[in-house]
């Protein structure tokens, strides 16, 4: 293991979505973050999931959580933990023996960290929900789309992996710390809806202020001709971006607009709104009169704020991405490699995802359980 959060330990119940997603963020920083999969899990897998870019970087241990024995397996390795994930609806976790309650008992510094879509309270506490869901109650969804247009979800980028997973990964992160001060540890209560509604604070703040409006009309959802996805020539698309004058200027040299080569008389200011539709159109010919590669050849390097749009088969590719090698490759499987960087306490992958149970025997055996215990364990099927 390397990166820097070396040396601390923490115990995953495994879930989908935004809690396997802090793990692997945990894991790729260095944590030892130990997977706790159910029975069933264990039992139905054939094969490692490689594809399972999420589940990277930890072991797996086969637990049966509705054993006599099982939770006191999860609380054995609480005692070594400095954190627990775990992404079950609202008291599940305590009717299974392993809440938050019992596990404190156990480890007093243990940060406990819950992973739900609606929280731990509320009127929606139990109910059922995706991250269309969350994202629509936090009010961001419906911030989403171009004019005219239903909202539309950004994947589950926002809901699942930005505000929660992501959200999460920082909440361990900073009960941790708090932790190694106070020699306490406490509940995080990470939910999806207050994460996707977090990640929009900027626009809560341009909308108090008469800088935002109606969705798909405002300078960064598609409303300005200077923020906006173009088709080019050959089908494909490219993104600018010169939302400062003088980014705007330079974009506007090297297309030739800016001594109006295209014949359709000056350029207006960036600010005349009501110009923006007809500027956009004008850009939107524009850019359909080369293919993208012409458009990289003048853009690229460049201060206008340009990029090609890539597809996932091109992005790791691309010159940029390989000399600062943002993709890697890991069991066959193109993916994401650990970010952010650091300069001394480098993060690394420290392993492909693991088959559910895969490691239960020797991982035990690390983490204070002895040989005796294992095989009854085993025997009795508590453990797979």
């Amino acid at each position: 293991m390397s990166g820097p959060l070396r040396g601390y330990r923490i115990v995953e119940l495994a879930g989908i979505g935004p809690g396997p997603f802090a793990a692997m963020m945990l894991s790729d920083m260095g944590a030892e973050v130990l997977r706790i999969d159910r029975a069933e899990a264990v039992d139905a897998a054939n094969a490692a999931p490689l594809w399972d870019v999420n589940a990277r970087g930890r072991r797996s241990v086969g637990v049966d959580l509705k054993h006599p024995d099982g939770p006191e397996v999860v609380l054995r390795l609480v005692e070594r933990a400095d954190a627990l994930i775990e992404g079950f609806r609202p008291g599940v976790t305590e009717r299974l023996g392993v809440g938050p309650e019992a596990c404190l008992a156990r480890q007093p510094k243990l940060v406990y960290g819950r992973m739900t879509g609606w929280g731990q309270t509320g009127p929606y506490a139990q109910a059922a929900g995706r991250d269309i869901n969350y994202l629509a109650l936090s009010g961001t969804l419906s911030m989403i789309g171009r004019a005219g247009d239903a909202p539309v979800p950004p994947l589950n980028l926002v809901g699942d992996f930005g505000g929660g997973g992501m959200l999460l990964a920082f909440g361990i992160v900073c009960g941790i710390l708090e932790a190694s001060r106070s020699g306490k540890g406490q509940v995080i209560d990470a939910a999806m809806v207050d994460g996707a509604a977090l990640l929009a604070g900027m626009v809560h703040g341009l909308r108090a202020s008469g800088q935002w409006g109606a969705r798909g009309t405002n300078l960064l959802d598609t409303g300005a001709w200077f923020y906006e996805v173009y088709e080019t020539a050959d089908g494909r698309f490219i993104s600018i971006g010169p939302i400062d004058e003088r980014s705007c200027r330079e974009l506007l040299r090297l297309t030739g607009l800016l001594d109006e080569r295209d014949g359709k008389g000056p350029i207006p200011a960036q600010s005349d709104r009501s110009a923006w539709p007809a500027m956009k159109q004008r850009m939107a010919a524009l850019f359909k009169t080369k293919t993208r590669a012409q458009w990289c050849a003048l853009l690229e390097g460049t201060d206008a704020c340009f990029a090609p749009v890539l597809d996932p088969d091109e992005a790791p590719l691309h010159p940029h991405n390989r000399e600062r090698k943002t993709f890697t490759t890991l069991a066959g499987v193109v993916q994401p490699a650990p970010a952010p960087r650091f300069s001394r306490s480098a993060a690394a992958i420290a392993g492909p995802p693991p088959r559910p149970g895969e490691h239960t025997d020797e991982a035990l055996a690390d983490w204070g359980f002895s040989s005796e215990e294992i095989s009854r364990l085993r025997a009795s099927q508590a453990i797979r």
